[in-house]
């Protein structure tokens, strides 16, 4: 808004460094933004996206859209697209190709659980046993036996 005011006031005959300083911003930013186009430019790119994206079945990411898009002979590269997807609100949608689920209603025998009545144990670290380092007490403290 202050850039505006800035400029109004500079056919006004009012130095742009005078009105810069009054209202506490930088000359080059006031240059800045008057070099800047005044409203961001419709892509044309843009208007195709949308079109393209419903004849995909909104399946379509970047990648196949800037594919889809040069075939219609609109040049645009892969991040610009993902860019406008974003802003468009696109969001591609794809089926599954294979879902894990566990089937509990099957007439199938279930296999018996061989670990739960073994007696035999894994091998269990004793007090006693060179890899435990409560195995012997030094004058220092506990040690490894080797």
């Amino acid at each position: 808004m202050s850039f505006r005011l800035i400029d109004e006031l500079q056919t006004k005959a009012i130095p742009v460094s005078q009105s810069c300083r009054v209202l506490g911003v930088s000359r080059s930013g006031f240059y800045e933004a008057k070099r800047r186009a005044a409203a961001p430019v419709v892509c044309k790119a843009s208007v195709h996206l949308r079109a393209a994206f419903v004849a995909s079945h909104q399946s379509y990411g970047s990648r196949r859209m800037v594919a889809e898009l040069s075939n219609r002979g609109i040049a645009a590269g892969r991040f610009k697209v993902r860019r406008l997807m974003r802003q468009a609100g696109l969001k591609p949608v794809w089926k599954r190709k294979f879902i894990h689920t566990t089937d509990s209603k099957h007439d199938l025998p279930i296999a018996a659980n061989v670990l739960a009545a073994s007696s035999i144990r894994p091998r269990q670290i004793r007090p006693t046993s060179p890899t435990s380092p409560t195995s012997g007490s030094e004058p220092a403290g506990y040690t490894w036996r080797w």
